[in-house]
């Protein structure tokens, strides 16, 4: 459970350096007992991995792949029979909003509101990965497996699958999957014989997943806010406004598309992305007096001539890359060592007591779209102000929320639903959940969020299920 850091915790400052939050379990096995009774103080824990590498789990894989980290090993003579992360949940308007479901949740079902006709196995996306199987009135999602991005979390998800399947007796004959070409998820779906297939945009699974965490077939308007996903029109997309149900969607607005400069290394280093944004909100005169520029002085003309020229630089609409660019420019983290960190610190450097925010106009119709120029020429204003970062951070923080309440209202205007479903990872930022959730109630709308699955993409595979049944059904 996440729980606020108390000031007089004899927590070392190197734990979750620079966050108000700190992760706390009780000890849950015997073992666990033991040594904290010898010991009368908390210990810190971490998973037995080495990143981006599924848990090990077997003795004879401990020391040549943990013998580099770890400086003794504690063996056992129970073998493990199947790896599991520990879960992480936080606390929403005192309900649960999983981070990670994983130990202590799994194998529970999840109890459906419309039966499956057919066996489905939802494929997940890649980071996060999860899998679900689903017939009748349950879905079966998987612990969490990790970031699917290498041999060995793809054998851990085929392994997971066909444990699974055993367990629970269940042939998948329909088999739904990411669009994303390149996801090991979706090759792996795309090989498998004897099934039918179905293809899921990223954004429909995670306002589907929230759909089926709550019992709600819809129609609603989903709010998907996340890192990114493959969308229909080959552009990644990420800050999405959809009029959906389980079975179907229309993207009704989005935010402004900039370039990711070099793809993939725009994510490691966010100042790629606060670069795109600032030449895009600029014009190209962007103030050369801001730290940012002047931090990547050296790099920054390549950089934005790789943008403008769209050579590895796609096209996304990406809401938590609007967060990243925006943590770099106030905060100054120009590179992360884990996935959102940018974006996770801007929650943190807020200021929870501030009540401004960036205007924020929607342009067009059918779909509108939400311009991230004039947030980022705001926040830049501010800067050169003298502002405080934390004051920055907590106006960019409500004018999203802003943002949010008013592409809905716009869509219920338009003769869209008065229910409001709100997924993808950035909704795992408590502070922009809480500021858009009090910002729709009070215009009249049933929110819809997450409490038995992760907003994130660990909610993606149950998405996936549920439109795959949906569809079925219609047939």
């Amino acid at each position: 459970m996440l729980l606020r850091r108390r000031a007089d915790a004899e927590v070392a400052p190197l734990v979750a350096p620079g966050n108000r939050w700190l992760g706390l379990m009780l000890p849950y096995t015997p073992l666990h007992h033991l040594l904290l009774g010898r010991l009368g103080t908390p210990i810190v824990l971490t998973s037995g991995n080495v990143s981006d590498e599924p848990i090990v789990y077997l003795d004879e894989d401990a020391v040549p792949r943990l013998g580099g980290i770890a400086d003794a090993f504690l063996t056992h003579d129970r073998p493990i029979h199947m790896r599991t992360d520990d879960s992480v949940v936080r606390a929403f308007r005192g309900e649960d909003l999983p981070i990670r479901r994983s130990r202590g949740y799994v194998p529970h079902p999840l109890t459906l509101a419309r039966p499956v006709p057919r066996t489905v196995l939802g494929c997940g996306a890649e980071l996060k990965h999860t899998f679900c199987l689903a017939r009748d009135g349950h879905a079966f999602v998987s612990h969490h497996i990790g970031d699917l991005e290498n041999y060995e979390t793809l054998r851990s998800f085929t392994e997971g699958v066909d444990h699974f399947a055993r367990v629970f007796d269940l042939a998948p004959e329909v088999v739904a999957h990411d669009l994303h070409p390149e996801y090991l998820s979706t090759k792996y779906a795309l090989a498998r014989q004897g099934v039918d297939l179905v293809g899921v945009q990223h954004h429909h699974a995670h306002i589907a997943s929230c759909l089926a965490d709550n019992g709600v077939a819809g129609p609603v308007i989903g709010v998907a806010f996340d890192g990114l996903g493959y969308g229909e029109d080959a552009t990644l997309w990420g800050g999405e406004f959809l009029v959906a149900d389980v079975a179907g969607f229309t993207r009704a607005g989005r935010l402004a598309t900039v370039p990711m400069p070099g793809g993939a290394a725009a994510i490691r280093q966010p100042w790629r992305m606060a670069a795109a944004h600032l030449d895009a909100a600029y014009e190209g005169d962007v103030p050369a007096d801001l730290a940012v520029v002047r931090r990547n002085a050296d790099r920054w003309e390549a950089v934005v001539a790789l943008a403008r020229r769209g050579v590895s630089a796609p096209l996304t609409s990406s809401m938590g890359r609007l967060f990243d660019a925006v943590a770099t420019i106030v905060g100054g983290r120009d590179a992360i060592t884990y996935e959102g960190q940018a974006a996770i610190e801007l929650e943190q450097w807020a200021d929870q007591t501030e009540d401004g925010a960036y205007g924020c106009r929607l342009v067009g119709r059918e779909p509108f779209v939400v311009p991230c120029a004039e947030l980022v020429r705001a926040v830049v204003e501010d800067l050169r102000a003298g502002t405080a970062t934390a004051v920055i951070a907590a106006r960019f923080h409500n004018a999203i929320a802003h943002v949010v309440a008013d592409g809905c209202a716009h869509l219920r205007d338009a003769g869209g639903p008065a229910t409001v479903a709100l997924s993808g990872g950035v909704f795992q930022n408590l502070l922009l959940l809480g500021r858009a959730t009090a910002l729709l109630e009070a215009r009249g709308f049933r929110v819809l969020t997450h409490h038995r699955v992760p907003p994130n993409d660990g909610g993606i595979s149950l998405g996936q299920a549920a439109v795959a049944a949906a569809r079925d059904r219609l047939r």
